[in-house]
């Protein structure tokens, strides 16, 4: 599992990366906090990057942690996530899809600049932690993605 998310993630990075050399459009990244519902509460930490393949749409990488208290534990689970925002206006609609060692879990939603963002999807649980109910069925999140180099072209 370990070894097909690093593969995602490297994918993922390399595919950007062209697409930026190909427009010549910079990143835009910074950290991210958020909340999500799946089987549970997460709090939801991680760092993203986002750039513009054209003059309509935004991609955005993101890797980081949800960490949330059930069953009497602390758990921390890492997590990888694609997002395709599908338009520049004010609100944003987008694709997205989040991969841990547990749940694939693609989403649909809204983001209001790219900066807070409200997802709805389906986790589709692939193993489940020792100890730990399956992370699986309907979610819901909300993020704030707070860029820290924003500059215009």
């Amino acid at each position: 599992m370990k070894k097909m998310m690093l593969l995602l993630c490297c994918c993922f990075t390399t595919m950007l990366a062209v697409a930026q050399n190909k427009s010549g459009n910079k990143w835009i990244w910074g950290p991210s906090i958020g909340w999500q519902y799946q089987s549970g509460n997460f709090l939801k930490a991680a760092g993203w990057g986002l750039f513009a393949p054209n003059d309509h749409q935004y991609m955005k990488v993101e890797a980081g942690a949800n960490f949330t208290w059930m069953r009497n534990q602390t758990t921390v689970i890492p997590e990888v996530g694609f997002t395709y925002y599908l338009s520049d206006k004010l609100v944003f609609p987008f694709l997205k899809a989040e991969v841990n060692p547990y749940t694939v879990t693609p989403k649909i939603g809204i983001g209001l600049l790219s900066i807070i963002d409200l997802g709805l999807g389906y986790g589709f649980a692939m193993q489940t932690k020792d100890g730990f109910k399956p992370l699986q069925g309907i979610t819901g999140s909300v993020s704030l993605n707070i860029p820290l180099n924003f500059h215009l072209q």
